[in-house]
């Protein structure tokens, strides 16, 4: 029997208390959810990316185009001044536009809430919502039911702590229907807590993880990323990088040797050794397991 995939990217969250949601991103009280549209409307093609039909008694009924991005990028601007216009040709619906940005950029960075572009003399010009999860206050999460966020706690202002993951953690499996959301809020939390502590509060299952929008999009900056370098060199670093910051976090420093075997690794060992790295708690794990594979390469 096929295992069903576990759903837990952008839709799935949103869909979770949509009427919740869009009040929270326009500070609407007054809207009502009419239909989530689709994602199998052609343009949309990114997991990600949801269409809301919505009505309040003063706009009627109109659109919000939700972009939930893991991290800003230059072509985001255009990305939701296209999406804005299908999506207004499409169904004849006023559309309002937001972009979540659910983690920051390395660089400090001011991050633009419109697009402009000129070109003879022709001047185009679309500006949308902005929402930075890191500065949403995590406590906003429990005291309005905003369930579609619990998975995003560990990332919210405040939320970077035990207590409050742990909180998160009761929420949703207090509920039937966020259960499968668990892998999801590990894998935020595992930024800013240590992944033995995120493995001892809650479940972390890869499996789940690596069928997510969220996970493809880290590859996906890896290959971008890669497309400077050489998009074989550019995946090889990105990988070693998550290695040693999973060892780091989970034995410190390393000798040489060690150094050496884990540098050398292939991608796909790196993948692997990553997994595995979530179950080990001895170095000498480790050192079986690298002179189990080495040789594999």
């Amino acid at each position: 029997m096929t295992k069903k995939k576990a759903d837990i990217g952008g839709k799935r969250l949103i869909s979770l208390a949509p009427e919740q949601w869009v009040r929270w991103l326009t500070n609407n009280p007054d809207l009502t959810v009419k239909e989530i549209i689709s994602s199998d409307f052609q343009w949309v093609a990114r997991e990600n990316d949801v269409l809301i039909k919505v009505s309040s008694p003063k706009e009627g009924e109109f659109l919000i185009l939700n972009e939930l991005q893991l991290r800003y990028n230059k072509q985001v601007p255009v990305r939701m001044y296209a999406y804005t216009a299908l999506a207004k040709e499409n169904y004849n619906l006023p559309v309002y536009p937001v972009l979540v940005n659910i983690l920051p950029n390395s660089q400090t960075e001011i991050i633009p809430n419109f697009y402009e572009t000129e070109f003879m003399g022709i001047k185009t010009y679309q500006n949308y919502h902005i929402i930075n999860l890191w500065e949403v206050d995590v406590n906003l999460v429990f005291e309005h039911n905003l369930s579609s966020l619990l998975p995003f706690v560990p990332i919210l202002k405040g939320g970077g702590n035990e207590n409050i993951v742990r909180q998160a953690v009761i929420e949703l499996r207090a509920n039937e229907t966020l259960t499968d959301l668990e892998p999801l809020l590990s894998f935020f939390a595992g930024f800013v807590l240590d992944i033995p502590l995120v493995q001892q509060i809650m479940r972390w299952d890869m499996t789940i993880l690596r069928e997510s929008p969220w996970y493809q999009q880290i590859l996906k900056e890896g290959l971008e990323t890669g497309e400077k370098q050489g998009l074989q060199q550019g995946l090889q670093q990105e990988s070693l990088k998550l290695v040693w910051k999973l060892i780091d976090r989970r034995f410190g420093s390393l000798s040489s040797d060690f150094s050496l075997k884990i540098n050398q690794l292939s991608i796909t060992q790196l993948e692997e050794l990553a997994t595995e790295l979530l179950d080990l708690t001895e170095i000498n794990q480790l050192e079986n397991w690298l002179q189990q594979n080495q040789g594999d390469t």
